[in-house]
Order: C-alpha cells, then sequence, then structure tokens
C-alpha cells in the first residue's frame, strides 16, 4: 500500500482503535499470565505481576504523560489517534511541542524502548520457564504472544495504524517502516 495513496485519518475507525488496543491488551494479559504459569511459583506471580503493572503503566500511563503531548493528535480538533490514547492525555497532561515528538525514540530508557520491552518481555520471561519446566499451556501461550507480535509488526503498523497517521513524518517508528517509500530526506509525504 503507498503512503501516497493513503488516507491519512483525523480520527481512525473505531475498529482500528478496537484492533490496536485489543491486540495490546491480550499480549499484555497474556504475558503476564505466561509468566505466572510458566513459573508456577512465588517468582512468577512476583515476575508476571510486574510485568503487568510495568507494560500496562507503560502504555497507558506514561505514553499519555510523556509521548501523546507531543503528538500532532493531542493538537488536532476532534481527532483519534490509533490508540485513542490523545484523549486520555489531553485531561492529564499539558501540550506539548510537536518538534519533540520524534525524541520519543532518542536515548536507552526512550518511550520507544520501553514500548518494546513491554512488548517482548513475556516472551523472553516464558522462554526460561519452559525450559525449567514445560508446560503445553505455557508453550501455547508463548506461540500467541509470539502470533500477536507478528500481527503488530507486520498487519497493525504497516497496514491499520501508521499508514494513516497524520505523526508519520515525524515519527521515527513509521519513518523507518516507510523508509522505502519516502522521497529524499526522509519525510513522508502528507495528505
Amino acid at each position: 500500500m503507498s503512503s501516497s495513496s493513503t488516507k491519512a485519518y483525523t480520527r481512525y475507525p473505531l475498529l482500528n482503535i478496537i484492533t490496536y488496543n485489543g491486540t495490546t491488551v491480550l499480549h499484555f494479559l497474556l504475558g503476564g499470565i505466561g509468566i505466572i504459569l510458566g513459573y508456577n511459583s512465588l517468582i512468577g506471580y512476583i515476575l508476571g505481576s510486574l510485568y503487568l503493572a510495568f507494560s500496562f503503566a507503560e502504555m497507558y500511563v506514561h505514553m499519555p504523560l510523556k509521548v501523546c503531548p507531543n503528538c500532532v493528535y493531542y493538537k488536532l480538533d476532534n481527532s483519534v489517534c490509533i490508540s485513542g490514547l490523545n484523549l486520555v492525555s489531553k485531561k492529564i497532561s499539558k501540550e506539548g511541542n510537536v518538534k519533540d515528538f520524534p525524541n520519543r525514540a532518542k536515548g536507552v530508557f526512550c518511550s520507544n524502548n520501553l514500548y518494546i520491552a513491554s512488548l517482548v518481555i513475556p516472551i523472553i520471561t516464558m522462554i526460561p520457564a519452559l525450559i525449567l519446566n514445560f508446560s503445553f499451556v505455557v508453550l501455547s501461550i508463548l506461540l500467541v504472544v509470539v502470533g500477536l507480535l507478528v500481527f503488530r509488526f507486520f498487519l497493525i503498523f504497516p497496514r491499520i495504524a501508521c499508514v494513516h497517521c497524520r505523526a508519520k513524518n515525524i515519527c521515527p517508528q513509521a519513518q523507518s517502516m516507510f523508509k522505502d517509500q519516502t522521497p529524499s530526506g526522509g519525510q513522508l509525504p502528507t495528505q
């Protein structure tokens, strides 16, 4: 799908928002459950609970406080981004600067890296659990979580989310995803 022929949304369709958030919540919940069941001990409950707290806080608290205020969707009237978090952000944070939006990908503990960590941690954590105490249930959960990650990176981001985003010209994630489609200078065309 060419970005030059794709409509940029001011308000994402409700089905896209539900797909994005449903995939995210399912990923986090299954990841936490997989960690808890994988270690099947106090350590499992601690690790799984810490993961759940980290992942939900990173996505649904940290992002609206630190990333969303700098996004174009924060400033656009009557807009709804792919996650809908711009609506939350407007209620809990002050407007930022759109020029700071690319900073979401700068530094070791940047928002992008924390987001990726929230998606990868359960996979990395369930593998040793399977080695220590094999379980078909945990293996199944691991495979579903990997499937959700693949679905996110190969379908949601390029076809549902980033391709229609009004911030794709300044978003490091979108720029890396669509680098083959960008004109010189790394800027994507807008509509």
